[in-house]
């Protein structure tokens, strides 16, 4: 029975954003906890494009009946990722994070929980970070950006939102699970937009609820008050945004251990601070989500750690604090769609 779970984390490690080995197994009693022995040998057979049935049955030489059936109880599950294209319904392998790990919002226990915990900081050394290209990038919040500034539309969090036409909005896993050990902070839940087909993902599987693109920005708004980092997908034609805070979010609480955060997340601004207005009234210092900002006579910016989300803008009784682009030759351009940032992953970890 071992032997197909070490299959699957194998057949996950290959796929783009990587499930690596560790010395304790941990990655094994998670991938234990959340798929049968069945489940897990179908799910080696999935690749990242999507499938019929009848494809998937003829490739694998199961029976496309009862593959049918397997197949639509695990993408309920939040195992698979499923694509609903008129009377056609197409499967594909869903990666960890993002994707297995998310679809479980709804059946979390501690168990799975502290298992997760254990193992992301390996994930995301061995995984997440060892690509340059990373799943999520940080968009400034709209208040922190002066009218002067050439902003373009995927970097604008309200520009994505009034793009869309299908919105579902989710729990944070990552503030919930953190909240179910005991741990965590009090901002909002509510706090995960999806878009485009990961929207009927969610809405189908009940991973979430239907909103307008003005309940969207209301949301948006109350994330932003509430000090969370913007952060959609990282591809032009963003599929979700999600609104994190460093004490509760895998990616920001694990960016936070590295000396230079600043030079994996994909960002184009930076804060800076105008000493002579500057009261070292220590706001901004609470609002930092990243520990950037220190306090002497007056704030001191750590540009290796400040990621330019730029709420530290907003919450300035002074204006002291500005938020500034980087020069245009050091600007990130994200790639055109999610499939590209996937590919670049790939690539990038040696995959292709």
């Amino acid at each position: 029975m071992t032997d197909v779970y070490k299959k699957l984390a194998e057949h996950l490690d290959n796929l783009p954003t990587g499930y690596p080995s560790t010395d304790s197994g941990v990655e094994l009693r998670i991938l234990k906890r959340l798929f049968t022995p069945e489940e897990a040998e179908i799910a080696t057979t999935l690749t990242m494009m999507p499938e019929p049935v009848a494809g998937i049955a003829e490739r694998t030489g199961r029976d496309p009946a009862a593959l049918a059936e397997t197949l639509a109880e695990m993408s309920r599950k939040g195992l698979i990722f499923r694509i609903s294209k008129g009377d056609k319904t197409l499967y594909s392998a869903a990666q960890f994070i993002i994707g297995i790990w998310e679809y479980h919002v709804n059946s979390l226990d501690e168990d799975l929980i502290r298992d997760v915990n254990e193992y992301m900081p390996i994930l995301m050394k061995k995984g997440l970070l060892s690509a340059k290209t990373q799943q999520l990038r940080v968009v400034p919040v709209a208040k922190s950006v002066s009218a002067e500034m050439a902003v373009m539309p995927f970097e604008a969090a309200e520009a994505i939102i009034n793009k869309q036409s299908k919105i579902i909005v989710s729990p944070c896993i990552c503030r919930k699970e953190q909240k179910m050990i005991g741990k965590g902070c009090d901002k909002p839940s509510e706090a995960c937009l999806i878009f485009g087909a990961g929207a009927y993902y969610y809405e189908k599987n009940g991973l979430g609820r239907e909103i307008d693109k003005a309940e969207a920005l209301d949301i948006l708004k109350a994330g932003v008050d509430a000090g969370l980092v913007l952060q959609p997908g990282n591809q032009q034609k963003s599929m979700n945004i999600c609104m994190c805070c460093g004490c509760c979010c895998g990616v920001l609480k694990n960016l936070k251990t590295l000396d230079k955060p600043a030079e994996v997340i994909h960002t184009n601004y930076y804060a800076q601070v105008d000493e002579d207005l500057c009261t070292a009234c220590e706001a901004c210092v609470e609002r930092c989500q990243m520990d950037a900002i220190t306090i002497d006579e007056a704030a001191l910016v750590d540009l290796d750690r400040c990621i330019g989300c730029g709420l530290c803008v907003t919450d300035c009784p002074t204006e002291a604090i500005t938020l500034e682009q980087k020069a245009e030759d050091s600007r990130y351009l994200p790639p055109k769609n999610v499939f590209e940032t996937y590919m670049n992953i790939a690539q990038e970890r040696g995959l292709m």
